[in-house]
């Protein structure tokens, strides 16, 4: 971890919101989630890089938009890490990640 950097932890369901966009996509097309995987990982990469360049949307809760794909990555930066909470399709209803975000 270089200075100043923040080591990102996918909480359990951030996990699992991944998982299961990765297996939709390979269902629809072979290799495509994996490409899903390495747009989300360069969203990642990019808010460790500028963890306040992406608008709060929740209280102190961010979201990035991921490149090439309908999804958003919600993320929260701590002092030594960067806390991704959701990865959501961009067409699901507000509330829902609002409240994941609220727990």
């Amino acid at each position: 971890m270089t200075p100043g950097s923040r080591e990102p932890h996918f909480t359990a369901p951030a996990r699992q919101d991944a998982t299961h966009a990765f297996a939709w996509y390979e269902e629809q097309s072979l290799g495509l989630g994996l490409e899903f995987l390495r747009c989300l990982e360069a969203a990642v990469l990019s808010i460790q890089r500028h963890p306040f360049m992406y608008p709060a949307v929740l209280d102190e809760f961010r979201q990035a938009l991921i490149r090439r794909f309908p999804y958003v990555v919600f993320y929260e930066v701590e002092p030594n890490r960067i806390v991704i909470h959701a990865i959501f399709h961009c067409s699901q209803d507000p509330d829902k990640w609002k409240a994941r975000l609220e727990q």
